[in-house]
């Protein structure tokens, strides 16, 4: 995304937190590297899971926006791309302060980390309130799928269909944020507490993947659901 995270692997000496006075290594792992790869793989296992899930809602979506192309082109034009583009930016920015955010973990800085795991979280809630805003404008023009759905025109049944995709697409995109925003919060607590340092910021490594991913799947949803319509 914005910045790349480190890949340096923790030291293997000292694993010792001097603020809490103990030891961050796991009784099943024999050391620090050993315990940061499995859990960056047991993270990238889980990403690979969540690809499939979106993956499929994604490919249904081309399906169904083939079949019925003319209806789903004048759907999305009832969306607000300035909105979708005003979210893609708060998002591209988090993806920013989250790789910092790993990087001051790196480096044993925990104000900073603190700093821009606050950052990152606020500009999840950025997005989410748009994205309230957003939701309140398609229920006051009764574009929520259902039985108060209204459209005009002849593309009544296919723009409800649209409208499932559009809502099940970003509202699991949502639920993920709020997820994220939760992890992130646990971190800062446990930023706060001096657990982190440059011999163990595995948890601050694994929460970055996940972040990334969630902003990756807006960068697809945000010209699929905005922008085909209007090229």
């Amino acid at each position: 995304m914005c910045a790349e995270q480190s890949s340096t692997s923790p030291p293997t000496a000292s694993v010792t937190s001097i603020a809490s006075g103990r030891s961050p290594l796991a009784s099943h792992f024999d050391d620090p590297e050993q315990q940061f790869e499995a859990s960056t793989l047991g993270m990238w296992v889980f990403l690979i899971t969540e690809i499939m899930f979106f993956g499929g809602l994604f490919a249904s979506y081309a399906i169904y926006r083939s079949l019925y192309p003319e209806g789903f082109a004048v759907a999305s034009r009832h969306l607000d791309y300035r909105l979708g583009a005003l979210n893609t930016a708060v998002l591209i920015c988090s993806s920013l302060t989250m790789a910092l955010a790993v990087r001051s973990a790196q480096l044993g800085r925990s104000r900073a980390l603190r700093l821009f795991l606050a950052l990152t979280m606020a500009l999840g809630v950025v997005f989410l309130g748009v994205k309230v805003i957003e939701y309140s404008h398609k229920a006051h023009e009764h574009l929520v799928p259902g039985p108060s759905f209204q459209f005009e025109g002849p593309h009544a049944r296919t723009a409800q269909l649209f409208f499932s995709f559009y809502f099940a697409m970003t509202g699991l995109h949502a639920l993920h944020l709020v997820i994220g925003i939760g992890v992130l919060a646990v971190l800062w607590i446990l930023a706060w507490r001096e657990r982190f340092s440059p011999h163990y910021y595995t948890p601050v490594e694994v929460a970055g993947l996940y972040w990334h991913f969630v902003d990756v799947v807006w960068i697809y949803l945000f010209p699929l659901l905005y922008l085909i319509s209007r090229a």
